[in-house]
């Protein structure tokens, strides 16, 4: 239990500092506006620099909680390495971008999506290095190093439960745009309290929260079962890729929420399909992977 009280410490140390730090990283930005420097700066509001506050404080304390932690290696953290990475990683994405992709194009047949008149390739070319770059840092921390830590207490759904639940907060958690109009160095504190806003809206929960829960569980899942990152690297990259580049051929006719959301990740349709992912997913691992005798 020692682990897992470290690693909430961490958390809660992580979001204190990143809360601190939000209104001098947004007074710094300003700054060099006003020299003329870095001018896009001035299009981001305090909500930006307060995620990016967030990720210099994980950052920072990473090294030293990994030291406290006793983790000096992969092997520490439950993981060994895998001979067969390229192909874990092709599965992965085509068992989670066919089901999505598949349920896209019934989405368009019953007109709830309508093809777009054009296509935004510059759009489709920054979704293509989220797709790629986020599954890679996300695996890495949550799927690597939370899930590794909470692993060392013997509890290993316990475990994925408490990974996943961090990884769909972490996700849902937002302020609403514009929430310190005025910025003081209380403004990142403000945000923290704002961010908890969404779990009143039970809709939002169901349609939006589920879903990522879901998706953290299935992800650790393929960890805990490969004791490697690369299926749920695969499957993650799937999901972004699927997802980004649906929503960049069509666009969405109908919100019918909770069933549907703004994109294909959100909703209990997108529930049920990554469901199926799981299952697929399960079903390969047994009877696909599996090394022939």
């Amino acid at each position: 239990m020692k682990d897992a009280a470290r690693l909430a410490a961490y958390f809660a140390a992580t979001i204190l500092i990143g809360a601190l730090l939000a209104p001098f990283l947004f007074w710094a930005g300003q700054s060099l506006v006003a020299r003329g420097l870095f001018p896009f700066l001035a299009k981001f509001d305090f909500e930006t620099f307060f995620h990016r506050a967030i990720l210099i404080a994980a950052a920072v304390l990473l090294w030293p909680f990994l030291r406290v932690s006793n983790v000096r290696s992969m092997v520490d953290l439950g993981l060994a390495p895998n001979p067969r990475w390229s192909r874990d990683v092709f599965a992965g994405i085509l068992l989670s971008a066919i089901p999505l992709l598949c349920c896209g194009a019934l989405l368009i047949a019953f007109d709830v999506y309508a093809f777009r008149h054009s296509f935004a390739w510059v759009r489709f070319s920054k979704m293509l290095g989220a797709a790629i770059a986020v599954p890679l840092i996300e695996e890495a921390f949550f799927r690597g190093i939370v899930l590794g830590v909470l692993l060392k207490t013997g509890r290993q759904y316990m475990s994925i439960f408490a990974t996943s639940a961090i990884f769909s907060v972490i996700h849902f958690l937002k302020a609403p745009e514009r929430t310190s109009t005025i910025v003081t160095w209380a403004s990142g504190l403000n945000s923290i309290a704002h961010s908890f806003g969404q779990f009143s809206n039970a809709t939002m929960l169901v349609s939006a929260f589920a879903t990522l829960f879901l998706i953290g569980w299935i992800l650790a899942h393929a960890r805990v079962l490969t004791r490697s990152l690369w299926l749920p690297i695969g499957l993650h990259v799937g999901w972004i890729f699927a997802s980004g580049t649906f929503n960049r051929v069509a666009r969405q006719e109908t919100l019918a929420l909770p069933w549907l959301g703004e994109n294909l990740l959100v909703g209990i349709v997108p529930l049920g399909v990554t469901g199926l992912t799981w299952v697929i997913m399960r079903a390969w691992l047994k009877y696909g992977r599996a090394p022939k005798a």
